[in-house]
């Protein structure tokens, strides 16, 4: 995480503050690379979030909540556990897009004295909120399958087929709206799964119903929705990990940690480095702290604005600060590689 005490090595050394990328989940915002030392440097250089989602939202959640009530309806009718257990995991991404949105509007909100980062993290914690809810579910559906298969009872085949149909086509174009922005933000990513996930979900019932017109025993509902469990485990466990990481200071999965220490060693002038810190505030930024050892002196802020320019740029690292110590003496408490 970022360590506050970095700047009382200010009296032998001197911070830069590197390039802000500020970009919000759910609505556009701009890059700000700049750099200090006792006075400023105002780089230009802009990056753009994803496009707003609020439309894709909105539209989402009505769809989606008006789809569970007729799913589940028609469930308790035909009598099926896999259009019930599709309705359930239905109602959890109703929730996931409800909580991913808020998420993507709290991000958007401006820092404040309190809040120096803004609320931007509340996209990870998003994230991960939806990954639970999501195996939650999965435990719900496993459950009732189980109970169906040690007492099967009689479903309505046609019934199943025309509900998961319709929840096909919700759920798959649903998850469209989202595509564009499940590479570069976790939040939109976890939506995106669960809209994709529940499209198979309803394809898998659809197959169920067709097998059972076919002949087959009732005992291919469950066993259908035991099969879906697992694909959702296994679409969501990703989620999970990456989000579960995010929300305690790990380094982004997309940026190579060690590639970037030795980037950073490379630079011109730079003897050494220490107290390299990388942590995700948001699911789309990524914050940057280092100590970098220059003992010919202060390299200016054309060093820095290149630096912290490259390190957007190469990977996609919008938020840097950096401090220059252009003493080699190892005075810095900070140095040993143990000290957090």
């Amino acid at each position: 995480m970022h360590d506050d005490h970095d700047h009382a090595d200010h009296d032998h050394g001197h911070a830069a503050h590197g390039s802000h990328d500020h970009a919000a989940p759910a609505a556009e915002s701009h890059d700000h690379s700049h750099a200090h030392d006792h006075g400023h440097h105002h780089g230009t250089g802009h990056s753009h979030a994803p496009t707003d989602f609020g439309r894709a939202f909105r539209v989402g959640i009505v769809l989606n909540t008006a789809f569970v009530a007729v799913e589940a309806g028609f469930g308790f009718y035909g009598n099926s556990v896999a259009l019930l257990a599709d309705a359930g995991h239905n109602l959890s991404d109703v929730l996931a897009l409800i909580v991913a949105w808020i998420a993507a509007r709290a991000a958007a909100r401006p820092p404040s004295p309190r809040f120096t980062y803004g609320l931007a993290g509340s996209s990870i914690m998003a994230a991960l909120f939806n990954a639970v809810v999501l195996l939650i579910a999965v435990g719900a559906i496993v459950w009732e399958a189980i109970q169906r298969l040690i007492a099967p009872e009689p479903v309505s085949g046609p019934t199943m087929i025309a509900v998961a149909l319709v929840g096909i086509l919700i759920n798959g174009a649903t998850a469209l709206m989202f595509a564009r922005g499940r590479d570069g933000d976790l939040n939109i990513r976890g939506v995106y799964l669960h809209m994709l996930t529940d499209a198979a979900v309803s394809a898998a019932v659809v197959l169920a119903g067709l097998t059972i017109l076919a002949g087959a025993g009732t005992w291919i509902d469950p066993l259908m929705s035991l099969i879906v469990a697992g694909v959702v485990v296994w679409g969501t466990w990703d989620l999970l990990v990456e989000s579960s990481a995010l929300s305690i200071a790990a380094v982004p999965s997309r940026i190579d940690p060690v590639a970037v220490r030795a980037w950073l060693a490379e630079r011109p002038g730079v003897a050494a480095l220490h107290d390299l810190h990388i942590w995700a505030m948001s699911t789309t930024e990524t914050a940057l702290t280092a100590h970098l050892v220059m003992p010919s002196g202060h390299p200016g802020d054309a060093f820095l604005a290149e630096t912290t320019e490259l390190l957007r740029s190469r990977f996609a690292i919008g938020h840097a600060t950096l401090q220059i110590e252009t003493d080699a003496a190892d005075w810095c408490r900070l140095a040993p590689e143990d000290v957090i």
